[in-house]
């Protein structure tokens, strides 16, 4: 393709667009990878065994970049206590435990001892085992222990039930119960609301 008659601002406007395309492509990968490396090596390794489980549960694990922003979310406001309703097999147990201080605490209810055990190893690996208060009992009887009451701040993830709670099934008794809740918090006047498109969807809740 000849290049005569184009005028030279839109031949610089060109190789402009070109760099920026190539640099942006090239600092995205280099990103990505940077912030899979910035894990801990039993996070990563954790990843890899959720991504590999030949279970049909899978697809109950917490997003990712869920579980970062979460994590950095402790972070951010200092969190020394949490509470995590579902453990599966402990990646975000293991991602918020390593957020908190040494003597931070994360109350982990579960029904399942042997999902939970597959996190239990990484939990040890990682030097947080002292901080994950695991309760292999319903949550609702965990949560009724008035101390835990106090932990005000709530991040709930799947807050969409991926697109479902739009129109939820008859028969779907869990994205009705999680748009029941979001209809119940959206009424809340005590709490401050996010909800955010990350992963599955996240709802943040702060008691004003």
């Amino acid at each position: 393709m000849s290049l005569r008659g184009v005028s030279k601002d839109a031949l610089v406007a060109s190789a402009t667009i070109g760099l920026l395309l190539t640099v942006g492509y090239y600092v995205g990968k280099s990103l990505r990878m940077d912030i899979f490396k910035s894990h801990s090596s039993s996070l990563r390794r954790l990843c890899v065994l959720q991504r590999t489980m030949e279970d049909e549960l899978n697809r109950i694990m917490v997003a990712c970049e869920q579980s970062q922003f979460m994590a950095n979310l402790a972070r951010l406001i200092r969190a020394e206590k949490a509470i995590e309703i579902g453990v599966y097999t402990g990646y975000n147990a293991l991602s918020i435990a390593l957020a908190l201080p040494q003597d931070g605490r994360l109350v982990a209810c579960d029904v399942s001892e042997e999902f939970t055990n597959i996190g239990k190893p990484f939990w040890k690996e990682a030097g947080v085992a002292h901080k994950v208060d695991l309760r292999l009992q319903p949550a609702l009887r965990t949560l009724g222990n008035p101390p835990l009451r106090s932990m005000v701040r709530r991040f709930q993830d799947s807050f969409n039930s991926l697109g479902r709670v739009i129109r939820p099934a008859e028969d779907d008794l869990e994205t009705k119960s999680i748009d029941q809740l979001n209809k119940k918090l959206h009424k809340d006047a005590r709490i401050s609301l996010s909800m955010l498109t990350v992963g599955d969807g996240l709802t943040l809740a702060f008691k004003l």
